[in-house]
């Protein structure tokens, strides 16, 4: 069965047909968002959030792009937004270890190239790291990533480019190894 007629009978109120594109769908916008978040809970709930979004919005689709590329945006959407609330939140907060130590000397070990490149990767600039993980971590192309996000592939191409430029800068010293 085609999006088309999938979107046509949810839209007419049938539940199995709303399961049916909730499972078409689901494995593709976790994995994005999952890349996105490295929370396997938090990207359930953006997930989430964005069928949610999806389906209260499905009359809206036009059908100008593909059903998963829709889907894929409103998830980005979601994705960012949610990123920047726990941004927010975070900057609130203060943890014990970034108290201030009393009489004692800290020595910090090197991390792990993992660890680096995931700190890395989360300290880009949103659209860097959102093309970034859609390109190269998740396979996109860039006219879908243009698609989904609403820019022209140019832009995608220019923003990925960026993004592995600051990834070699921030990981530079593990060239020189």
């Amino acid at each position: 069965m085609d999006d088309r007629d999938l979107i046509g009978r949810v839209l007419a109120g049938d539940p199995r047909a709303e399961r049916e594109l909730y499972d078409a769908h689901v494995d593709r916008v976790y994995r994005l968002v999952y890349r996105m978040v490295d929370d396997p809970h938090r990207a359930q709930d953006f997930t989430q959030e964005a069928f949610i979004r999806g389906f209260r919005r499905l009359a809206d689709f036009r059908g100008e792009s593909a059903l998963s590329t829709w889907l894929c945006a409103i998830a980005v959407s979601v994705t960012l937004n949610g990123l920047r609330t726990l941004k927010r939140a975070r900057e609130r907060e203060v943890g014990l270890e970034d108290a201030p130590a009393i009489g004692v000397r800290t020595v910090e070990a090197d991390p792990d190239l993992k660890v680096r490149l995931t700190h890395a990767i989360d300290r880009l600039p949103n659209g860097y790291r959102t093309v970034f993980v859609m390109h190269d971590v998740e396979g996109y192309t860039h006219e879908q990533i243009a698609a989904t996000l609403g820019v022209q592939p140019g832009t995608s191409k220019a923003q990925l480019f960026r993004a592995r430029a600051r990834l070699r800068e921030a990981l530079a010293d593990f060239a020189r190894d």
